[in-house]
């Protein structure tokens, strides 16, 4: 029987083998304070695969905390140069007649919920 560590170095990072899944996606929920149940939920882990994260996570905080720092500031910039980049582009959708007309239609299913109507597809 050959051991097959859970947590693997690959080109994206520290990842869960046989996953795309990455450590640091993981740290979004962990600092969340969200409980394991949630995070083994929501990444469709086994149990012992949330438990050898989580482990590996506390065993080796801050360097993985400094990377996922660097990372998110990375994403942050990312996301913000993008969003400035299209910013003309998602102007000019916004004012497309069916952008509005479907987002009229959200807004009218929102007020809906918001007064605990029932869902109905009529007005």
């Amino acid at each position: 029987m050959t051991y097959r560590p859970t947590v693997m170095k690959t080109n994206r990072g520290l990842s869960i083998a046989g996953t795309r899944i990455t450590l640091y996606q993981i740290m979004d929920y962990i600092k969340d304070n969200e409980p394991p149940e949630i995070i083994r939920d929501h990444f469709r882990l086994t149990i012992k695969q949330t438990a050898d994260v989580l482990n590996y996570i506390n065993t080796h905080y801050d360097e993985i905390d400094k990377d996922y720092q660097r990372i998110s500031k990375q994403a942050d910039e990312n996301k913000k140069y993008w969003t400035e980049r299209n910013k003309d582009r998602f102007t000019e959708i916004y004012q497309k007649p069916e952008y509005i007309k479907i987002r009229t239609k959200l807004d009218e299913w929102k007020a809906r919920l918001l007064r605990n109507d029932k869902y109905t597809d009529r007005p």
